[in-house]
Formats: C-alpha cells, structure tokens, sequence
C-alpha cells in the first residue's frame, strides 16, 4: 500500500476518533453564505449515509449535521457536501479554513443544483488560487473504482441538455481534495423529493458510493 493511502486512512481515523461515539461517522454538509440555498433536500445525507452502509458496509450515523467554513468543528468532518440553486460566497477566514481542511485530508464533494456554477468557480478561487478545476475524464477511476461508469459522471437531474462534468482539484501526491459536479446533480437523485425513476436514484446512490469508496482507498 502506498504511504499516501496510509496517510489518508489515519488522517480519517484520527478525524473520527476525536468525535463523541454518536458522531463518529456522521457526513456533514457546508453551511455557506452568499444567498444559495446550501440547506436544500434535507434528506440527501441520511439517504447515501443508508445507502453507503448497506453497499460498502460503512458505518454513517444516518443524520445530517451542518458546518460553517469559518468554524473549527469543519476538521472533524472527513467528508464535507455543498450544493445548491444560487450564489456561494467565502470570505478570507472561511477560504483559508476550507485549504487548511483540504491540505490535512479532508474532502469536500460541491454538487452544482443548477445555478451554482458562476459563483462557485469564482469562489474556488480563493481557496485555491494557484490551482484549476481539472475535468476528470471517463476513463478516470473515480468511475470504475466499485460501479462501473463507462461514460463518467450521470446526469441524473436534466435541467437542460448540456452534457454533465466532474471537476477536480488534486494535492502535490496526487489525493483528490474536491470534486465539482456540474450538469449531473447526483444530489437530487439521493433526496425523496424529486421523485425521479429507481434506476435513475439507483444510479445516482452509486455514483456516491464510488466517491467515497475512491477517497477511501486512493
């Protein structure tokens, strides 16, 4: 096994074994500013949290908890998720914060629910200034590492007929820090509310799970 993967494995270990027993695997999605509805279907991380543990026998608390980019509390959280309809905006605390999250381990998946995009790119900026979003080609192992994506990332919402993208940023050995979906919104397929087709919500699950499956064993 490669040191970089050990690194990663006890980075996570250490993250969950600061945390009371009740917390240790619990998800947690970004409490942004910027007037973006960051707190939209509600219901996402419980359902890939239930679905995570039944497909690679994780152990996910099946609860939402929320963390501003400001607060400490953000490096308890080895997986952190954004999304939304609007603007997102980071002062200079809460950019340094999220690098310093992401430079120790930490991972952070910012799934655009159409109308994030302009915002986003600009604000990713701050964080990393030196750094580009690298679209992830189909042959990437992101969608091949469990499920098997032959295409790459799903379009699981079609708001429009724009083709979906997965964007990443990677640290100095090559760890994924952030993915950037847009045009997919698999999000939507793990909430209730949209009411989209079992194969389409099916395929939605596992394109999450092979996210957190690559993060795991990268």
């Amino acid at each position: 096994m490669k040191w970089n993967k050990i690194i990663y494995i006890l980075i996570v270990v250490l993250m969950a074994s600061t945390l009371p027993a009740y917390e240790k695997s619990a998800l947690a999605r970004l409490h942004y500013d910027g007037g973006g509805d960051w707190y939209n279907d509600q219901d996402i991380i419980p359902n890939i949290a239930e679905f995570l543990n039944e497909t690679l026998d994780t152990d996910f608390a099946l609860i939402e908890e929320s963390v501003k980019p400001s607060e400490s509390k953000l490096f308890d959280y080895p997986f952190i998720f954004a999304t939304g309809h609007g603007n997102i905006s980071f002062n200079e605390k809460e950019a340094s914060n999220l690098r310093k999250y992401m430079d120790r381990g930490g991972f952070l998946l910012v799934d655009d629910d159409y109308g994030l995009d302009k915002s986003f790119r600009k604000e990713v900026k701050k964080i990393f200034p030196e750094k580009d979003l690298v679209e992830l080609p189909a042959s990437h192992p992101l969608f091949h590492c469990y499920f098997d994506f032959p295409n790459g990332i799903p379009k699981t919402h079609k708001h429009d007929d724009k083709r979906p993208q997965a964007f990443a940023i990677f640290d100095k050995i090559g760890r994924l820090q952030l993915l950037y979906l847009y045009e997919s919104n698999i999000t939507d397929g793990w909430s209730d509310a949209h009411d989209d087709p079992p194969e389409i919500r099916q395929e939605a699950m596992q394109m999450g799970a092979n996210i957190i499956y690559y993060l795991m064993t990268q």
